[in-house]
């Protein structure tokens, strides 16, 4: 998922979107390298040492791993799972609304999976 949410924040950047991840691994320093190798160009946050059960997925009644929400601009949580075209469907959807017409593309980049 990470060349589809990479291509999503370069290709978003002027319009009001964000996107923020939440990682569970336990070890802050893997994340710091794995922020670093893949090239994540996006905000994300550190659940804790308790891993899955850190406080940021326990709030968010986070049961699996990667789930997805995209909130609306008054942070209501309108899609959950959305993956692929279905993701950029929601996305594209949520844009429209707020007067923003979107048509996104992507490539499948450094022989990764979208």
């Amino acid at each position: 998922m990470y060349p589809h949410e990479r291509s999503l924040v370069s290709q978003l950047a002027d319009k009001p979107f964000a996107l923020l991840g939440v990682n569970s691994d336990p070890e802050l320093e893997r994340i710091r390298e794995i922020v670093k190798e893949k090239n994540l160009n996006w905000r994300s946050f550190w659940n804790g040492t308790d891993g899955t059960r850190g406080p940021i997925s326990t709030q968010w009644n986070v049961t699996g791993w990667p789930t997805i929400y995209v909130l609306d601009q008054e942070g209501v949580i309108r899609y959950k799972n959305p993956r692929g075209a279905a993701l950029d469907e929601a996305i594209t959807k949520l844009l429209a609304e707020m007067g923003h017409s979107v048509q996104l593309s992507h490539e499948n980049q450094g022989g990764e999976q979208p």
